[in-house]
């Protein structure tokens, strides 16, 4: 099973938390504007790739880029994954159930995020 977490991130350009995807030595990654609770449909700004160092990691960001803390972590399954939609099964403490992730065409590397157990 592949591993996801969610942090916290206290970023100088305001909280928000982010959401990664272990997709083999890198993270998929989108910044979520509010905790990703059951049934709230939230846009994400999808972020480039980051390491997996990510998934254990807790503490300040290089760069002045503020510091993070794990909100959740679990595993997760593939559903579907193609370029403009990912579904997964999540398996974490806090998110249990179906996340889905819809690129919004309009909105260049924005996406609608969805996950509906909790």
């Amino acid at each position: 099973m592949l591993r996801f977490v969610v942090l916290t991130h206290e970023h100088p350009r305001g909280l928000h938390w982010d959401f990664m995807l272990e997709t083999g030595e890198r993270l998929a990654t989108w910044a979520l504007p509010e905790e990703p609770v059951a049934g709230r449909e939230q846009v994400a700004e999808m972020l480039p790739d980051h390491r997996r160092e990510y998934l254990d990691y807790e503490g300040p960001v290089s760069g002045d880029r503020g510091r993070v803390w794990r909100w959740d972590s679990g595993v997760y399954q593939a559903e579907h994954q193609a370029d403009d939609e990912w579904v997964v099964s999540l398996s974490g403490v806090k998110l249990r159930g179906r996340a889905v992730l819809t690129r919004i065409a309009v909105m260049p590397g924005r996406w609608r995020f969805r996950c509906d157990g909790g």
